[in-house]
């Protein structure tokens, strides 16, 4: 799956003493009522792909390949499209990608937090006995060589490596923020501040290389103490500053052909919608047509997108303009610009949908207008539907964002 990537100075046994740690558990509370019948990291994402494709991209193009996803919350639907999808690595060699929900081995509760979910995992890390444990976050959108982090952590001597990019000062409260000398070591990390001064921040990505043994003993600290919230940003790495370990901040490089970096956190519903909408611009910030870095997921049996009605005297035009248009979709005689159809949608005759992203099995009845809309999976809208058109009659019956967004759910009432 590297694709015509030049490889890193770093050898390849270096590489198979790295284990991946996937968190992959969240409820997804802010993405509701998208999660609501599924986990964050399994949440569609660009039409044909989970959100969880992206990381495990980066990861198995890094030359990764000893992989464990840690889940929660309503996991069927990841589990199923990890084995259906990720099924590809050598057991022979060593290699694997695990899916592993809480196995109470140390405590009787689920996870209380990232740093819980890994301490609920030691004995896992013990019996791959792996010099260096990365930890990821499973609901991040980007490309990232994660070969260049491992490759930095262990010229710098470091203990811990986070990865780091630059980020608006006015989102300060959604991220970690990470201050750092001239040499790039973490002098300080305070976790979503309100009022920070600047125009930029340097925050967190939810990437870190940590050294193992430093690892097992950070989390089994943690999870004695009663007033921690278990929580990487929160508790670990304030921790591991105030003992002394030697915190190194990576600056984040965007893998493939393009140049300039990339991370997107998608986990509020806005966040979501535009991360999508770039997907469908002229020239999109984040492509999915890089051969050079390829993103894999679960293989859809569908026949190819069909388009049809030519026009004539009833102007029933199927046709679809600066759209993503997934396998088994349907245009028949509708009108689609700007948007993502998920696999088997139809869009029916004189329909419009603008700017909007279609779930799977998504069905728009005739003469329907659909504006600014997120549709769940198999919503059937009925003939003469207005989603996007009027406000005030949309927050009756649906989610509406903050930014406008309606949000039909798969068990809306239409």
């Amino acid at each position: 799956m590297r694709g015509c990537v030049e490889p890193l100075a770093i050898h390849p046994d270096v590489i198979k003493q790295v284990l991946t740690l996937i968190l992959a558990g969240g409820r997804g509370e802010r993405l509701d009522p998208l999660t609501r019948h599924r986990s964050k990291p399994s949440v569609p994402f660009g039409g044909t792909f989970r959100i969880i494709d992206f990381v495990l991209a980066n990861a198995v193009n890094s030359g990764l390949r000893q992989i464990c996803l840690l889940t929660q919350y309503k996991a069927t639907s990841l589990m199923r499209h990890i084995n259906t999808g990720w099924n590809i690595l050598s057991a022979e060699l060593g290699e694997f990608i695990y899916t592993i929900p809480p196995q109470l081995r140390v405590s009787d509760h689920w996870y209380l937090g990232t740093v819980d979910a890994v301490y609920q995992n030691v004995y896992t890390i013990g019996k791959v006995r792996p010099s260096y444990v990365l930890v990821l976050s499973g609901d991040h959108v980007y490309r990232m060589d994660y070969r260049e982090l491992i490759a930095e952590h262990i010229a710098k001597h470091a203990e811990l490596t986070l990865a780091v990019t630059n980020v608006p000062a006015a989102d300060s409260a959604r991220y970690g923020v990470v201050e750092r000398s001239a040499e790039g070591w973490v002098t300080g990390y305070k976790e979503k501040p309100s009022l920070v001064g600047g125009d930029e921040i340097t925050a967190n990505m939810g990437i870190f290389l940590f050294d193992t043994n430093l690892l097992i003993d950070a989390v089994s600290r943690d999870a004695s103490r009663q007033d921690s919230r278990h929580d990487f940003g929160h508790d670990l790495i304030p921790e591991l500053l105030q003992r002394g370990a030697r915190v190194y901040a990576h600056r984040f490089k965007s893998a493939g052909s393009k140049p300039e970096p990339y991370w997107r956190d998608i986990g509020t519903r806005d966040a979501y919608y535009e991360a999508n909408m770039d997907l469908v611009s002229v020239s999109p910030h984040f492509s999915l047509y890089d051969r050079t870095w390829p993103i894999r997921s679960a293989p859809i049996q569908a026949p190819p997108a069909k388009f049809v009605f030519s026009g004539g005297e009833l102007n029933r035009v199927g046709q679809a303009h600066d759209s993503l248009v997934s396998p088994g979709v349907v245009i028949s005689g509708g009108s689609v610009r700007g948007t993502i159809l998920g696999p088997n949608c139809r869009v029916n005759s004189w329909a419009t949908v603008e700017e909007s992203i279609l779930m799977d099995g998504v069905d728009v009845g005739r003469h329907s207008m659909v504006r600014r809309a997120i549709i769940d999976k198999y919503v059937v809208l009925p003939p003469y539907s207005r989603i996007g058109v009027d406000a005030d009659r949309d927050r009756e019956r649906f989610t509406v964002t903050s930014s406008g967004i309606v949000i039909v759910p798969r068990d809306a009432v239409l």
